[in-house]
């Protein structure tokens, strides 16, 4: 079990790593070894997420969410299978708990009279400026 937070946690069977060669850097390995590391998450199929974090998931995965609803996370940042295995790990565990948290709803507040007063007086102060670039008419 992957534990993501006190009440998210998820079975290792739901994850699917598949060994891929990786682009860069590796010398005379790059082209013999399968270093790169794709993991894929079912998110509409897991039963170990909450509907609303669900939802949340699959609007923060963005490019990264087939249209089946898997999550498809590359690593190739290191040279060796286990550390990528890891990053990708990492970057999933990572985005689920972002996913976890909910978003705080903005309560809608008015503003103060002293602020209102300020933009008002700002406001006339400004076009009195304004004002004062206007040339007279000349009278003749």
């Amino acid at each position: 079990m992957i534990r993501i937070d006190h009440r998210i946690s998820i079975d290792e069977r739901e994850l699917d790593e598949r060994f891929i060669r990786a682009s860069g850097p590796g010398g005379q390995n790059v082209n013999k070894v399968s270093s790169a590391v794709q993991l894929r998450f079912d998110v509409r199929q897991s039963p170990s997420l909450p509907n609303d974090v669900r939802m949340r998931l699959e609007r923060l995965a963005g490019s990264r969410l087939t249209r089946e609803g898997v999550i498809v996370i590359t690593a190739q940042r290191h040279r060796t299978q286990e550390r990528n295995r890891a990053d990708a790990l990492d970057r999933l565990v990572e985005l689920i708990q972002r996913a976890a948290v909910a978003p705080i709803r903005r309560r809608p507040t008015r503003p103060t009279a002293g602020s209102r007063e300020r933009r008002i007086e700002a406001k006339k102060h400004r076009s009195s400026i304004k004002g004062m670039r206007q040339r007279e008419p000349s009278v003749e």
